[in-house]
């Protein structure tokens, strides 16, 4: 079994992200035989989608290994590098160009999404991200992903380009990967709308809670997190039209390892005046040690790029026999 996960490093981690996708990660490296491995990887070629200052991009990259060491990924268990240091990713994706076809990338929804109104404005990177992301998965014959909604239909095309690069060629070269749904994956909201998603993109910092946060930080933004004045109901069913209410209470359930329905049976009949306050204990405790091991980490640049070069190398060893027999699938001599 070989699972490959993704992020772009878009600077520090906020909850969204760790409850969402990488305390999974941990959790899947973790549960692993000696027979399976795991690829985790700094999405910075796509990046480039968005324009952004090289020191800032540098900076970013370094930032999200430093945060992914911290909350758990560990280097020497899983192969953990950034796409940019493989350059098998870019080789892999223009050969798939030449059997993506405009009409599969014309239907993915999020580049309808990205690019808006304004599609002829939107950059060819972003068009053919999904080829980028089917050779990411492609190239480590990758048999599991670990996806959310989002990103549901790129891995499709992905099975997609491998069927009809085997077909095409004659080959049964490229595996064809399968999703994984976690369990108990949270979906977390903005502090500040409980019907948005908790993201870095938005300009309100009080609508996320950051790794970085100190401990005062977090109480504050719990604090006047939006709420309605309604008091907890005895089950979570009575959450039903409450998006506020339902996401505070999904983010104790999550850290705390409780149901719903057991955490609306601690907290029934009392008002959030009563509930912000454990919630943000229960979150300071379980962010202080991710913290302060992310600020160790990201003083010393010498040792990320340590990490990176080591996993690179790991995973270039891994990609080179896929590309290879790709390029000569294709007749390319080389």
């Amino acid at each position: 079994m070989r699972v490959l996960s993704g992020i772009q490093p878009t600077g520090n981690l906020h909850l969204g992200n760790y409850l969402g996708a990488i305390r999974n990660w941990v959790r899947m490296q973790d549960e692993m035989d000696s027979e399976s491995q795991c690829f985790f990887f700094l999405a910075d070629m796509h990046s480039v989608t968005v324009h952004e200052g090289r020191e800032q991009r540098i900076r970013n990259v370094r930032d999200m290994a430093a945060a992914l060491v911290a909350a758990g990924i560990d280097p020497d268990r899983s192969v953990l590098f950034n796409q940019a240091r493989v350059p098998a990713h870019a080789e892999l994706c223009w050969l798939l160009n030449g059997t993506a076809r405009i009409g599969w990338l014309n239907r993915m929804t999020q580049f309808k999404d990205k690019a808006g109104k304004d599609r002829e404005g939107a950059s060819v990177g972003l068009f053919v991200y999904p080829v980028l992301q089917a050779a990411d998965i492609l190239l480590y014959q990758a048999t599991h992903v670990p996806v959310g909604e989002d990103q549901k239909q790129h891995l499709e095309l992905a099975r997609d380009v491998a069927t009809k690069f085997n077909t095409d060629f004659g080959v049964e070269l490229f595996t064809l990967p399968d999703p994984i749904i976690p369990r108990e994956s949270a979906r977390i909201m903005s502090l500040r709308d409980g019907t948005a998603k908790m993201s870095k993109s938005d300009p309100s910092d009080m609508s996320r809670v950051n790794l970085t946060d100190d401990d005062d930080a977090i109480m504050q933004k719990v604090r006047k997190a939006k709420t309605d004045p309604e008091p907890l109901p005895e089950t979570a069913e009575g959450l039903a039209g409450r998006p506020e209410a339902m996401n505070l209470i999904g983010i104790y359930a999550t850290l705390s390892g409780i149901s719903l329905d057991g955490v609306c049976a601690e907290f029934a009949g009392k008002g959030f005046g009563a509930f912000k306050p454990a919630l943000g204990e229960l979150l300071v405790e379980t962010l202080r040690p991710i913290r302060a091991r992310f600020m160790e980490l990201r003083t010393d640049d010498a040792a990320l790029d340590a990490i990176l070069d080591k996993g690179a190398a790991r995973a270039a060893a891994a990609a080179e026999p896929t590309l290879r027999a790709a390029y000569d699938a294709m007749g390319l001599m080389r």
